[in-house]
């Protein structure tokens, strides 16, 4: 199994937020997640896309972006040097032409799918990209509730795609990650469970390592 870590995932429309939260993972995260929503995809905002640019954190950046017209924001995700986009299945009727534009400006690409979505949708899709990342939660909110039926779909996955890296999105937290990494997740994005805590590095240091104890005792 590849490696399995927890990635912070910084969502906020709060510019000063924002900056505090990449500061934050600068401290403690080698990979960070920053999410992008547009209002349309998914009923909430983030902090603009023109924002991205003012920062190019010392972490491994990846940007997802919920939001429509994915391949109108690649240029933003440039100026961030982010190292892998991440665009939702269901934002596009051309996924094809996202993925090669992706690819085109340098990144490495992920495709986001929403709970709903069954794997049979998108698996022409998977020999095109580097990750597949489950939303486990409806999108665009932090503290969503797990819908641990997603599990169901992950281990689906891993049966057909077994070399495909898996990243799951939303509701992580002490009590599920170790049901979230026997089911064959690699990256396992987490939000609140870091960010709303009093201590943040603490938070995602000891989420972290237990994910990687959970994947010894599953034998991963």
């Amino acid at each position: 199994m590849k490696d399995v870590k927890v990635v912070p995932a910084i969502l906020t429309d709060d510019p000063a937020a924002f900056e505090s939260m990449i500061k934050q993972s600068e401290g403690f995260a080698p990979v960070a997640q920053i999410d992008i929503m547009d209002g349309q995809f998914v009923p909430s905002l983030s902090i603009p896309p023109e924002v991205l640019g003012r920062y190019k954190p010392s972490f491994a950046s990846e940007i997802h972006l919920m939001t429509l017209n994915p391949e109108e924001y690649l240029t933003y995700c440039k100026q961030h040097g982010a190292r892998r986009v991440i665009f939702h299945f269901e934002a596009t009727p051309r996924p094809e032409y996202v993925i090669s534009r992706i690819k085109e400006m340098g990144f490495k690409v992920g495709l986001a799918v929403n709970p709903e979505t069954s794997v049979a949708e998108f698996a022409h899709l998977v020999p095109q990209v580097d990750m597949v990342l489950f939303m486990s939660v409806i999108p665009g909110f932090y503290g969503a509730p797990f819908i641990p039926e997603v599990l169901l779909k992950v281990k689906e996955f891993k049966r057909r795609f077994p070399e495909t890296e898996i990243g799951l999105d939303g509701g992580a937290k002490q009590s599920n990650i170790p049901e979230i990494v026997a089911a064959g997740v690699n990256d396992i994005c987490v939000g609140s469970a870091i960010f709303r805590q009093s201590d943040p590095q603490s938070s995602y240091l000891y989420l972290d390592k237990l994910a990687k104890n959970s994947a010894k005792e599953a034998g991963l």
